[in-house]
């Protein structure tokens, strides 16, 4: 079959075949992620230039949301329009979400988790695998002395003002520190992209990207846990910057304080999220499934998968029209490395609480966890591999105990 150029088009559900294939295969992270789609869409099918696809991973940097499901969503907008884009979508996240919200069904049947040794394991897993996180972030978003410093003082305060406030004024703070502080960069496209949508519909996605922020709380504060799970599992979506791993200090907030999900469950569904192939945002339809409260169940499931994804769906569409403008604008460059930096602060905040006082409760604890981040760190162990090991060494430890 001969490939098409850069220029021609697809079928949506040719976009979607490729997609599945992807969220069937693509193990290993965002970053991984765009590995996997610069072989597929650079190197193999030619969809993209090398000029591109650099800036397509710049614009998913640049926005809040899942950003490897956001390049998806890019692409499939570029190639099929809108109903591209939901190909692109579905194919990539559906794999990984039937299986998270699986995951979360079995997880519902238990009735007792709190002395399951393998579920420990899979939140010493968890510590391990954010602390590889908060390091590779600080090495690329926080490399220098003042935005150190930043990160260091965004998780104090966090830390400090230990709720979603706490969070949304340390990227707010970040914001307007590194707009006032740090030197932005003018960066300019090579190639324009061109989506076959009008700039009307994507001055529309936007104004919907922003109505649902303000309108969705008085929406939640005076309807059934239906709306109060949609407007949290939105609001974390609109606001993750840095990676799928802030997914958990937001959640977290969402759904623990509220009683509606445990904190072993919470901490052992992240962990399980990081052997699935596909974006780590399924952890949502997870926290659905094992929701206490109605809706619950598989309802609960869906709601909190689409109100995650639909942020960073809505900023797409709304912005790829106007990226290589908004790209020349060194104040927006500049802000977002200020929201980078306190971002790495977030994520070293839940380092230590939630994840390291309820997984970590001795020195065996202890060096479990570091034993699983060297095997991340050093070994180069798949996660999906020290996932399946932490479990079953955990219960086999406890089985010879």
């Amino acid at each position: 079959m001969a490939r098409r150029g850069p220029a021609e088009h697809s079928s949506p559900l040719e976009v979607f075949g490729i997609f599945l294939k992807l969220g069937l295969t693509s193990f290993g992270g965002p970053v991984a992620h765009l590995g996997y789609y610069r072989a597929e869409f650079v190197e193999r099918r030619k969809w993209l230039d090398a000029a591109g696809y650099a800036d397509l991973v710049a614009l998913c940097q640049f926005l809040p949301g899942p950003s490897s499901s956001e390049f998806g969503i890019a692409v499939g907008l570029i190639r099929a329009g809108l109903p591209g884009a939901l190909a692109a979508w579905i194919g990539f996240t559906l794999p990984s979400a039937l299986l998270m919200a699986g995951f979360g069904y079995g997880m519902a049947s238990l009735s007792d988790l709190a002395h399951a040794a393998w579920l420990h394991g899979l939140k010493l897993v968890a510590l391990a695998v954010v602390a590889q996180a908060v390091w590779a972030m600080a090495r690329a978003l926080a490399p220098d002395a003042q935005r150190a410093l930043l990160a260091l003082a965004a998780a104090i305060f966090v830390l400090a003002v230990s709720s979603i406030w706490g969070q949304l004024g340390a990227i707010a703070l970040g914001a307007l520190i590194g707009w006032r502080f740090l030197p932005g960069e003018r960066r300019h496209a090579a190639k324009p992209l061109t989506p076959p949508v009008s700039r009307t519909v994507s001055l529309g996605a936007l104004v919907l990207f922003f109505a649902l922020l303000a309108l969705l709380p008085l929406a939640a504060s005076q309807g059934s846990n239906a709306w109060k799970l949609f407007d949290g599992f939105y609001r974390a979506g609109s606001l993750m910057f840095g990676g799928g791993h802030v997914l958990l200090p937001l959640l977290d907030a969402v759904v623990v304080p509220k009683g509606w999900v445990g904190q072993d469950a919470f901490l052992a569904g992240y962990g399980a999220a990081q052997a699935l192939p596909g974006p780590l945002f399924t952890f949502s339809a997870y926290l659905g499934m094992v929701m206490g409260p109605a809706p619950g169940g598989w309802q609960a499931a869906c709601l909190a998968l689409i109100a995650i994804f639909l942020p960073g769906f809505l900023l797409v569409v709304g912005s790829l029209p106007f990226w290589s403008d908004l790209r020349a604008n060194a104040a927006a460059q500049s802000a977002l490395k200020g929201v980078n930096a306190a971002v790495v602060g977030l994520l070293l905040a839940a380092l230590y609480n939630p994840i390291f006082v309820n997984a970590v409760f001795g020195a065996g604890d202890f060096a479990f966890a570091l034993a699983a981040f060297a095997l991340l760190q050093f070994a180069r162990v798949p996660p999906w591999a020290v996932v399946m090991l932490g479990a079953l060494a955990a219960e086999g430890l406890a089985r010879l105990i």
